[in-house]
This record gives structure tokens, sequence and C-alpha cells, in this order.
């Protein structure tokens, strides 16, 4: 048996933004689906506030990550013939039955990300790349998740869009939102406050940015320093 992740000692913390990042193959995918509950490790433990979840079954994993996980993707994922406000609702009507609060929260989210209610109506192929991938966002969070996952969130959009989705990202936050961010993009890295190296399935390094601060030259130059020491 292959073991794609090796000798990961690791906590997160409540509020932080945490990238990770490291070479094609390294494990940094195959690390947030395990964190997740997407993927359930051969060894080891997987604790989730005080909850083992590594040991869960496919019913229970699936109640874990719809209440206390959202997701974000590189694909988007909507479903094409559903509106925007339905595919918010969609995924909150898994943990909460009660439509009108569902509503209230979606449409304020929404506004929170720029996407304009004249909007909520379209379908996803009315939608640009970014806007969809807000959409998206707010679908991940509509039911108040942990933690929010996001895997290569702009690796399909354009600079200017990717820097939008970014944007919303940081902002929620900001606002006390847990993130685990994958990225290969040093400029989406800048993001975090922590950054976790991986080299062949192990945590090589760790850099801590701080508060992001936009602009801060310093920042950059810290982690450039740390991935070249890493070997990026």
């Amino acid at each position: 048996m292959q073991h794609v992740l090796k000798n990961i000692d690791l906590q997160l913390y409540e509020g932080d933004f945490t990238v990770i990042m490291g070479a094609s193959g390294a494990g940094k995918s195959t690390l947030l689906y395990a964190l997740s509950g997407m993927d359930t490790p051969s060894l080891g433990k997987i604790t989730f506030g005080g909850e083992v979840i590594s040991g869960m079954n496919s019913d229970a994993l699936a109640v874990f990550r719809r209440k206390s996980c959202g997701f974000v993707f590189q694909q988007i994922y909507l479903i094409d013939g559903m509106s925007v406000m339905d595919n918010v609702l969609a995924a909150g009507l898994l943990v909460n039955r009660d439509k009108k609060a569902l509503i209230q929260r979606a449409g304020e989210l929404l506004r929170a990300v720029d996407i304009p209610e004249e909007a909520w109506n379209k379908f996803p192929a009315q939608l640009s790349g970014g806007e969809a991938q807000r959409v998206g966002i707010v679908r991940a969070l509509i039911n108040s998740p942990r933690i929010l996952f996001a895997d290569e969130p702009t690796g399909a959009l354009n600079s200017k869009t990717g820097l939008d989705v970014l944007d919303t990202i940081t902002r929620f936050n900001e606002q006390g939102q847990s993130v685990v961010m994958v990225t290969h993009d040093m400029r989406s890295a800048r993001r975090g406050n922590r950054i976790l190296y991986l080299k062949d399935g192990a945590v090589l390094g760790e850099c801590d940015l701080g508060k992001y601060i936009c602009g801060d030259r310093a920042r950059h130059e810290k982690l450039s320093a740390f991935l070249e020491e890493m070997g990026w």
C-alpha cells in the first residue's frame, strides 16, 4: 500500500486562514480531503472539535460535512437547471428546514459577495466565472460551517476575477470564518496567516505571516524567502 500522507501531526486553529502549498503530487488535496472527512485515512486519527471523525461511517461523515464544513473547489459545480437562489437553498435545506430563515440568510450572503437581487433568478450559464464562484462561496457558507475548505478556488479564473474571489474569502475570514485553502499560487497564499508546505506527503515546514494587510511588501518577501527555503 502506498501512503500519500506520512507522519503528519497537525493542529488547525479556529479563525485561522491556513494555506497548504507544495509541488504537484505533494499531497495537498489529499490532506484537505482527509481533514474534511471526504477521505478516510488508512492510518492515524483525525479529530474535529473533540470528536474523532476518522472512525465515522459514511452516513455520519455526510452529516458532519453538511453541518460543519463548507467546500469551494476549482470547478464550481453549480446545478445548471437551478437558479442562483435555488442552488444556495438546496445546500441549506439539507441542514435547516426553515426555508424563510434560509432565504433571508442567502440574501444577506449574496449581497455580501456583490451578487445583486436581480441575479438571484439567473441560471449558472448566465453568470460570469467570478460570479459563479462567489455563488459557490455563498453555497459553502449557507449552513454557517465551522470551517471553509477551498481547493484551488481561483485556479480556473483570470487574474482580476480571481482577485475578487480572494477578496471575498479574505473578508469572511476577517469576520471570523476559519479557512483552509490549497493553492499553488503565491498571490493566493499571501492571504493566509499560516502557510504549510508539503513535500512527498509530509509537512516540510510552516510559516507564520500574521494578519493579512493588503500591499504589505514585507509579507511578500517573508513568504518568498520561506518558499525558496522549501525549494518551491
